[in-house]
Order: structure tokens, then C-alpha cells, then sequence
């Protein structure tokens, strides 16, 4: 049996390295698949070269690099000609580049940027003649890199996986496949990583992401069966705190709001365990209403626990629930539980949790942990259910002798698409937004438009404002063009007055890191957070009032809109800027929806319209349910495929063997047990 110490190149730190990001098993690495390909463009003359574009050239250098120290970076420095023209070439901290170039003729791939008069190749791949050819117009893997793995290492890994037949099982005979039309399981995952060319990536990608979704719908209709026969145990006879908070509150709930709260209580009070999901829009009152169901819990003896994302966001909504508690005067106890809390505060809460001290329970993935014990525990929210999945969920309401569910996510999925997704939900939808709230104003613009946009920024933080800037990256990537968070951030300091304070958040940082970054700009003691799309949830501030999202054309338009709902929240008038660096001199038609619209539901059809089979280069949607390779808009036909086959099989009507099954449902676990590892919803 393979294991991953037998592959050539695993020793024991990259032992430890695969197994920080997940990878355990050989089964793992084949699951690990690229996010992008790269094609190697045929060569250009130095002459023919487009600044700022990913370019091959073939040449030599006039004399062999020198490495110097600047400001204590290494950078390796030489003169590539080709006869048509020069480049300057860098490398930063590789001092060994000197030795394999010296004068001899070979290819350079890299981004081509000119300062001055001069043009310059950062950090260029060196392709030999053999090389280039076997990599010129075909497309090459980029897999997502964790701390210490490189694209090469995985890619050597993955192909000597690849070798090994017997870790790739094909399930489906061959007559469902070709009802399907779907390609054979050994194919589809060898063409995945190497394709032959788009057309065998395509199908592959194909049969791959039916499979996601097919082990996805099973594992939906299994817990739909459980879950839509469970008896409701609790007694709901008080609604006297649900009508007071109504009362005082300084504004009248949206009739899409009503209906809502309605059909909550309805299920509430019904002979079955409620399991619904409230979908509204950035803005649209969600909390509110889950308030309203928390407190209608408490009245009637009974706690209710809230689960956020963050640790921002679990304290902002901590925050909300205790002042509208206390302005309805009814004295129920709220409490806080979080990751960051000290050893002695958490005892505290478990003590006043389990003793029912505390009837509102708020907090973060601390509210699942073992040591919490809850008494009589009737209620369970999830906020953006998306961030967690459904084996969060269900470890969520074992805490508990079955309690209600209440799933809520600001993710505009349309309605055709949210009945196959969450086939385990009763579904509400807030489909209005209160009439108090002021549009985003919206504009898209090119990089001709930059320091205009770089001087708005700079009035509205004049003004006493906070702003976003959303990049793609983290940090520069030669196989990708887009800005990144990093670099983006020294420009900004360059291009701003000094005294604009500029904080940075990405994904590489440690929870803690993350969450302090937010909190600060949440205080006020940041002005400009650049970040990339880590914002999306997690963090409420009405003082922000300008986003700008880089390399906009990227982005799913439903996460655009995610992310643009950052702003807005409070009484000031908001801005959203989407730079579009795709260097098509007319307005993308994907970018022209956002600025004609605020509406996340209207967008999320439009995106489920204009995006094509194959459109799915670039930046993943984070904004949905995340899947290894499916996406919700781009693969909708294939989900339905899916969704039909799955029904097909659970209801036993498939023409299947007793060994495919048994196959079959093994591969189920394993998928389970993988998709919890990596994170992917069941």
C-alpha cells in the first residue's frame, strides 16, 4: 500500500509540511488539485514585448548576472538581449541563478514592467530549449501552495501518485456514465492535473466536480430523511418578549422581515424540529430576527446559542443582542464564549452556561467545544452557514436533545440553486431591504482612473472615514497577474499622506493576528485596510464608507457584491470602486451589473447568466459553499445532473450492482471524512 514516505522527494520535514496542509495520504495529494494552469507563450522579440504581461523571450545574456546587496536583499542582476532589443533582469535572494545562465542561449518567463527607459523581467523561470518546447502552449498545473511546498515538489508528488492505479476508483458503471456523460474516473483525474490540452481538462474537471456534488446531494438526503421527522420536544406557550422587543425597536421590520419571523415561530411551535434557512442580503435586518427567535426561547425557559465565523463578529453581535435585551427590560443574560478568551473567563462562562445563569449564548466555534454543557438548549443559529458546513452543524445541535435549527446567510443564491443546495432546509428569504438604508454608489473604472481613486480615498478619510482596498493576492505570484496585498500596501504608503494609518490583513496570518487587525479597524485605529478577500464576513464597521476592489474583472460577481457589502452600514453616504485591469477598453458586461445594481439576489442570477462553462480561471468564489473544484454559478447544469443522480441512487432506482454500491458508499466516507480535512461542507 502506498504511503506518502514512499514517494521520492518526502522526507521527514516535507513530511510535516504536507501533513500541516492536510495532506496524510497519497488519496490526499490526487485531491489536491491545481487552482489555475499556466501556458507557456511561444517567445517574443524583446522589440514586440507588452509591458506589465507575463512574457517568454529567447536570448542570452550580454555578460554573466553579478549578485550585489541593496538595502540587505540579495538581487542577482544581468543583461538579457535577443538582437531586437534589452532587458534587465532581477532575481531577489537566489545568488545560484549566476551559475546556470553564464552566456548560453535560453527562455525566460516573466513579467515584463518597464521604470524609466528601462525594462525589466522580475524573478523570470529558465526554460532550456527541451523545456520550452515540451511546455510551449500547453498547460501547466498551479496548486495551492501551503508554508514550505512549491509547485514543483507537488507536482512531482502528485505524478508519482498518478502511477498508482489503485487509488483512484471508479464507481459508476459504464452505462451511468454515459447517460451522464461523464468521463472514466482514472482519466478524469490524471487529465485534471496534466491535461493533453483544454479540451481533456474540461471533461475532466467535469466528471470530478459531478462526483463533489453527486457525495454532497447523498450525504443531503440523509440528513434531510433524519432531520424532517424529528418531534419537537419543546413547549412554546409565551410571545409576550418577541412582541416587547417589537415595540421599542426605533423602526418597523420589512414585510419580508415579518414573514420571516413568522415562519420561524410557525415552525417553532410545529410538531417538528425546525431546520431553516434565513437568506437575506447584505443589510436586509437578518439579525433582528434572530433575536426575536432567541428571545422567544428565553421567555419560555429555554437557552438559545448563536454561532459566528469570527471573533469580531461574534462580539458585534454579542454587543447587539445585550443592548437590545436591556432596552426591552426583560432580563435575560447574555454571555460571550470565544477562542481568545483567557482560561478563568471561559471557566466563568461554562459555569453560568451549564447553571442556565446565561439564557443567550454567543460565540465563535468555542461554542461546540466538549468542555460546554448547556441546559436545556432549544435553539441553535449559525451565521453564515457557508463558513461552517453541516458536520459543524450537527456536532452544533448534539449539544442538545435536538434542538431547533436556524441557518442564516447573507449569500444570494437563487432560488432554483439554494432548493438543491441546502435540500436539508425549510428556506426564508428576505428579499427587501429597509427603507432607512442608502445605496452604494457604484462606479467601474480602468487604471487610467488610479490616482483619482487614490485622491477619493484620501477625502473620505479626511472626512473622518475608514476605507478598503481589496487585492487578489497575498503577495506577488509569477504565474498570476493581479495586485497583491503586500505590495499594494507599500504603494499605498507612498502614494497617501503619512499621517493615513494603513493596516493589512490576508489569510496567511494566524487567527489571532486576523482578528486583532479587525478589531483595530473596527476601533477606529486603522484608516486604510488593505486586505484580500478575508473581509468578506467578519467584520462590521458603519464608519467605513469607500471600498476599492483590485483586478475586479477576477471575482465572481456574487462575491464582489459580498464583498461591497462591507460598506454601506452606516448614515453616510457609501462608495464602491471595482478596477477593472483586463485592459479591454470596453466596460466588462459582468462589472456593468454592480454598477447598475445593489440587489444580491438580481446579481446572483446575472452571475448564474453570464458566467459559461469554463469560466472558472482566477480568483475562486468564497462567498458559497466551498467545494475542492465545483462552483455553485459555473457548474449549476452539472449540480443538477447531480442532484438527480444522487436522488436516483438513495431511492435505489439506479441500475447499480451490489458491489458498485458497496463501492459506492464507501467512497461516501472517505469523502466525508476528506471533506471535513479540507474543509468542504456536508
Amino acid at each position: 500500500m502506498l504511503t506518502l514516505n514512499a514517494l521520492k522527494g518526502v522526507g521527514p520535514q516535507t513530511l510535516k509540511k504536507l501533513n500541516a496542509a492536510g495532506i496524510f495520504e497519497p488519496e490526499d495529494l490526487i485531491s489536491w488539485y491545481p487552482r489555475d494552469y499556466i501556458s507557456c507563450e511561444p517567445s517574443v522579440s524583446i522589440s514586440d514585448i507588452q509591458e506589465e504581461k507575463m512574457v517568454t523571450v529567447f536570448g542570452h545574456f550580454t555578460r554573466p548576472p553579478v549578485t550585489r546587496k541593496y538595502g540587505g536583499q540579495q538581487v542577482t542582476t544581468g543583461t538579457f538581449t535577443d538582437g531586437t532589443g534589452n532587458l534587465t533582469v532581477n532575481w531577489y535572494h537566489m545568488p545560484y541563478i549566476a551559475a546556470s545562465v553564464s552566456d548560453k542561449d535560453l527562455y525566460l518567463r516573466g513579467k515584463a514592467v518597464r521604470k524609466g527607459n528601462r525594462l525589466f523581467l522580475y524573478q523570470p523561470s529558465i526554460l532550456k530549449e527541451e523545456q520550452y518546447q515540451e511546455q510551449v502552449n500547453k498547460l501547466m498545473p498551479v496548486y495551492p501552495l501551503k508554508t514550505g511546498l512549491t509547485n514543483k515538489l507537488l507536482c512531482s508528488l502528485v505524478e508519482q501518485c498518478l502511477e498508482h492505479a489503485e487509488l483512484i476508483h471508479e464507481y459508476l458503471p459504464a452505462g451511468f456514465r454515459k447517460r451522464y456523460q461523464l468521463a472514466e474516473a482514472n482519466y478524469a483525474m490524471k487529465e485534471i492535473h496534466f491535461p493533453d490540452s483544454r479540451h481533456d481538462m474540461l471533461l475532466a474537471r467535469k466528471r470530478l466536480v459531478f462526483d463533489e456534488f453527486f457525495f454532497f446531494m447523498l450525504s443531503v438526503r440523509e440528513l434531510k430523511e433524519q432531520k424532517h421527522t424529528i418531534p419537537n420536544t419543546y413547549v412554546f406557550d409565551k410571545m409576550e418578549a418577541a412582541e416587547r422587543l417589537l415595540g421599542i425597536l426605533p423602526y418597523e421590520l420589512t414585510s419580508a422581515q415579518k414573514r420571516t419571523v413568522d415562519e420561524i415561530f410557525q415552525d417553532m411551535h410545529s410538531p417538528f424540529v425546525m431546520s431553516r434557512l434565513v437568506q437575506g442580503d447584505v443589510g436586509s435586518g437578518k439579525t433582528v430576527i434572530a433575536v426575536l427567535a432567541m428571545l422567544h426561547a428565553a421567555e419560555n425557559g429555554y437557552q438559545s446559542a448563536l454561532m459566528a465565523p469570527t471573533e469580531v463578529l461574534a462580539v458585534q453581535h454579542y454587543e447587539a443582542v445585550c443592548d437590545l435585551t436591556a432596552k426591552c427590560g426583560l432580563g435575560f443574560q447574555a454571555i460571550l464564549l470565544t477562542g481568545s478568551m483567557t482560561a478563568k473567563q471561559k471557566r466563568m462562562a461554562y459555569n453560568k452556561i451549564e447553571s442556565h445563569e446565561a439564557d443567550l449564548i454567543i460565540g465563535t466555534h468555542a461554542l461546540i467545544q466538549e468542555h460546554v454543557v448547556y441546559d436545556k438548549l432549544a435553539l441553535v443559529i449559525t451565521d453564515e452557514q457557508h463558513r461552517f458546513g453541516v458536520r459543524q452543524r450537527s456536532v452544533f445541535t448534539e449539544k442538545s436533545d435536538k434542538p431547533h435549527v436556524l441557518v442564516m446567510s447573507a449569500t444570494p443564491i437563487p432560488r432554483t440553486l439554494a432548493l438543491i443546495l441546502y435540500g436539508d432546509l425549510d428556506i426564508s428569504v428576505i428579499d427587501e431591504l429597509p427603507a432607512n438604508r442608502i445605496p452604494i454608489k457604484n462606479c467601474v473604472v480602468n487604471e487610467r482612473y488610479l490616482s483619482r481613486a487614490y485622491a477619493f480615498l484620501e477625502k473620505e478619510i479626511k472626512k473622518g472615514h475608514q476605507a478598503y482596498v481589496i487585492c487578489a493576492m497575498v503577495e506577488e505570484s509569477e504565474q498570476v497577474e493581479a495586485e497583491n496585498v503586500l505590495d499594494y500596501a507599500e504603494k499605498l504608503k507612498k502614494a497617501l499622506p503619512q499621517n493615513i494609518r494603513i493596516g493589512i490583513l490576508h489569510g496567511k496570518m494566524k487567527p489571532k493576528e486576523k482578528n486583532q487587525i479587525m478589531q483595530e479597524f473596527a476601533d477606529h485605529q486603522i484608516d486604510l485596510l488593505v486586505s484580500t478577500t478575508v473581509v468578506e464576513v467578519g467584520v462590521n464597521v458603519p464608519n467605513a464608507t469607500v471600498m476599492m476592489i483590485e483586478n475586479a474583472e477576477r471575482f465572481g460577481l456574487s462575491q464582489l457584491h459580498q464583498l461591497r457589502g462591507r460598506v454601506g452600514r452606516g448614515s453616510a453616504q457609501s462608495y464602491c470602486i471595482f478596477m477593472d485591469r483586463s485592459g479591454q477598453e470596453s466596460k466588462n458586461e459582468r462589472l456593468s451589473v454592480l454598477e447598475k445594481s445593489n440587489d444580491g439576489f438580481f446579481i446572483a442570477a446575472e452571475d448564474l447568466r453570464l458566467r459559461g462553462p469554463g469560466d472558472f480561471y482566477g480568483v475562486r468564489q468564497n462567498g458559497q459553499i466551498q467545494f475542492a473544484l465545483a462552483d455553485i454559478y459555473t457548474d449549476a447544469v452539472i449540480m443538477k445532473l447531480a442532484k438527480e443522480a444522487a436522488d436516483e441512487v438513495y431511492d435505489q432506482t439506479a441500475d447499480l450492482s451490489e458491489e458498485e454500491e458497496k463501492v459506492l458508499y464507501e467512497l461516501l466516507e472517505q469523502y466525508r471524512s476528506r471533506a471535513e480535512a479540507f474543509d468542504v461542507p456536508l
